[in-house]
């Protein structure tokens, strides 16, 4: 019988002592995106995510609320349960150590190892850090302090299980170099060799004897399963190993295809669960992907620093596509990623609401005005920027794959929004403002329409992985259902959305939000701060403007209602838009005024990228005297608001026709 298509991915399974943060979140969502994508390609996937709900920090902490330990480990987990299904992490199972079925098969396990002399009895003396539940040998320890998380260690002296991890080390560099993939990246293989294996790999303390609460030793009660064997061995537990006549998800799913774990625990992954396996004659993960941790910039978040970003926070007032977006393009996979809420917050603005929300509301607000909110059909390349186009979305499908493969989701992001940035830049090459006031260019209007709503249901198909609300919002602004015309293959052809398709405008996917007051929030929930707000009622639905009393502004002189009236202002719509040479702060803008058309130079190079004015509406001082800056000659001045570090245009909407008077 043919094995089926499948996919097996892990997370690691969280110790719950304590709340979860947004860098348990950061693993989670990670997985979660590879196992929608892997789903879309076809793959029958099983996604296992769950808690290690043993050990002497357990132990100490139910004691300190006066609880037994099965108590507190069962009220942190519903906690544990609700973060997930805000997240929206399509987990097909969620392991808990304390299961029977996990336990029995423990047991088992430990059992075997010691009926075939792999486990021994002997006694331990080394240095134990509790709070990372692990032994270090003396050599190991940083200035005397644990090496992972540097907290005090404590001398420990115990009878213990041994297991014979030299035994295996041979065996384990020949898998590593048989599987140069194993380890993901190859800096952390490096380490694990360098650091633990040439030096000679000690033999593994496998029980412990100064707490109870744990899986007991069969036949020596005395004696707790330590968390090696015990939480290592759910990755097989779930799939049904040992329980004979219910393992058939383990014959499925078994080797996994990656482990996901932080670098913290990158050596438990790729030296001691392998030559377990290895023990235990079973096949080895195919791979195992450590990757770094979300750092603030004082370092790793902590209650005692003030610098612990809860996320369910950040979806209750931002949305769950914002997090999720967030966490997944911020950072390389791999490597070390600091939070700040300013980053936050114009990933935000510059990435979804700019780039993203901007293309969607401009795409159907041009099909609904030129073409009565009717896509027109695909007739292939007619202007000379549509061949470009379709050639970047084809190369964008591919590089997305490839990215996604290789758990690279920064990367895939990169490029899908190098597509967003090409489409908005394809409205300022063709002009449709300008194609639609000439009859005879009604053909390469209606190309460019359907080349503008075609990217987009390309870009959300791909978002799909990332994002669980976006694409859909985006298929019913287009006119699609979930069907064949959003499934991933359909990708691979560019022009598939029908001809006819109605558009219907929707709510903006992502509002614009102020800066300053929403990385202070941010800071102000980070720290403990008073400052709150009930959610809006809108998963993306923030407030963008001050709304608290504020001291009076200093007032100029009054003007009378004559003065008022020498000003001129007229809409405009923006053409074109590009840098001033040697000028951060200005864009030079090309200005159509329905009569004629103009140059202005605007301040606004901080705020608004060339590509994000191109099909702009403004509002422009149209009568002020002509002025030279940096060299270009500015005719006019187009109108903003401004707030401490924000700059916002003042616009009107798109039916109002250029050079109309604003009174």
């Amino acid at each position: 019988m043919t094995k089926k298509n499948t996919f097996y991915i892990t997370t690691p399974i969280y110790y719950p002592s304590d709340k979860l943060h947004i860098g348990h979140a950061y693993t989670t969502v990670a997985g979660d995106a590879m196992a929608r994508y892997k789903r879309l390609r076809g793959y029958d996937v099983w996604y296992l995510t769950g808690t290690d709900e043993h050990g002497q920090k357990i132990e100490r902490k139910a004691k300190e609320k006066d609880q037994t330990p099965q108590q507190f480990v069962d009220d942190i987990v519903v906690g544990i349960k609700d973060l997930w299904a805000k997240l929206e992490i399509s987990n097909d199972d969620f392991i808990r150590t304390t299961e029977e079925r996990h336990k029995v098969v423990v047991e088992k396990i430990f059992a075997q190892l010691l009926k075939q002399d792999d486990i021994y009895k002997g006694t331990y003396e080394g240095w134990y850090c509790t709070p990372c539940e692990s032994f270090f040998l003396e050599r190991q320890l940083v200035d005397g302090k644990c090496p992972d998380c540097g907290r005090a260690v404590e001398l420990v002296k115990e009878e213990s299980y041994f297991f014979r991890m030299s035994n295996y080390a041979d065996r384990l560099l020949k898998y590593y170099e048989d599987n140069p993939d194993f380890i993901q990246p190859e800096s952390r293989k490096n380490e694990m060799i360098n650091n633990f294996i040439k030096p000679g790999l000690e033999d593994l303390a496998v029980s412990r004897t100064t707490f109870d609460w744990g899986i007991k030793v069969p036949g020596d009660a005395k004696h707790v399963i330590y968390v090696w064997i015990d939480a290592l061995s759910n990755y097989i537990t779930a799939l049904g190993y040992g329980n004979e006549g219910d393992d058939q998800k383990y014959r499925d799913f078994w080797p996994a295809d990656v482990h996901l774990v932080g670098k913290e625990i990158v050596r438990f992954h790729t030296i001691y669960w392998p030559i377990m396996l290895m023990a235990l004659d079973l096949p080895l993960p195919k791979k195992v992907f450590a990757h770094g941790w979300l750092l603030m910039k004082d370092g790793k978040m902590s209650k005692s620093k003030g610098n612990v970003v809860d996320p369910v926070m950040l979806i209750d007032r931002y949305g769950l596509d914002a997090l999720r977006y967030y966490l997944l393009r911020e950072v390389p996979f791999g490597a070390d990623g600091t939070f700040t809420p300013e980053n936050f917050v114009e990933r935000i603005n510059f990435d979804l609401a700019n780039d993203l929300g901007n293309l969607l509301n401009r795409t159907i607000a041009m099909i609904d005005k030129y073409f009565d909110g009717v896509i027109p059909p695909f007739a292939g390349s007619v202007t000379e920027f549509d061949e470009s186009l379709q050639k970047l979305a084809s190369e964008t499908i591919v590089q997305v794959e490839s990215a996604l493969e290789n758990m690279e989701f920064s990367v895939a992001l990169s490029s899908l929004w190098q597509l967003v940035s090409r489409t908005n830049k394809y409205i300022d090459e063709t002009q449709p403002w300008t194609l639609a006031k000439d009859e005879s260019k009604n053909g390469q209007l209606a190309s460019v329409m359907h080349h503008l709503a075609e990217s987009l249901r390309i870009v959300s198909i791909l978002l799909q992985p990332f994002l669980t609300h976006s694409p859909r919002e985006m298929w019913k602004q287009l006119g699609l259902e979930q069907g064949e015309l959003t499934s991933w293959e359909s990708t691979k052809q560019f022009g598939s959305l029908p001809g006819g398709t109605r558009v219907s405008k929707g709510t903006p996917l992502f509002p614009r939000l102020d800066t300053a007051e929403e990385s202070a929030f941010i800071a102000a929930a980070m720290s403990g701060g008073t400052q709150s707000e009930q959610p809006a009622e809108q998963p993306n639905a923030v407030k963008v403007a001050d709304e608290a009393p504020q001291a009076a502004p200093e007032s100029k002189d009054e003007i009378a209602i004559d003065d008022f009236a020498k000003v001129e202002l007229r809409v405009a719509q923006v053409i074109s838009a590009e840098p001033v040479l040697k000028a951060d702060k200005l864009l030079k803008l090309k200005l159509d005024l329905g009569y004629e058309q103009r140059q202005v130079v605007s301040g606004i190079a901080k705020f608004y990228t060339p590509e994000q004015m191109v099909g702009r509406k403004v509002i422009c001082v149209t009568n002020l005297k002509p002025v030279k800056l940096r060299g270009e000659m500015s005719q006019g001045m187009i109108l903003a608001a401004s707030h401490g570090d924000q700059l916002t245009l003042a616009t009107v909407p798109d039916n109002m026709p250029n050079g109309a008077v604003v009174k």
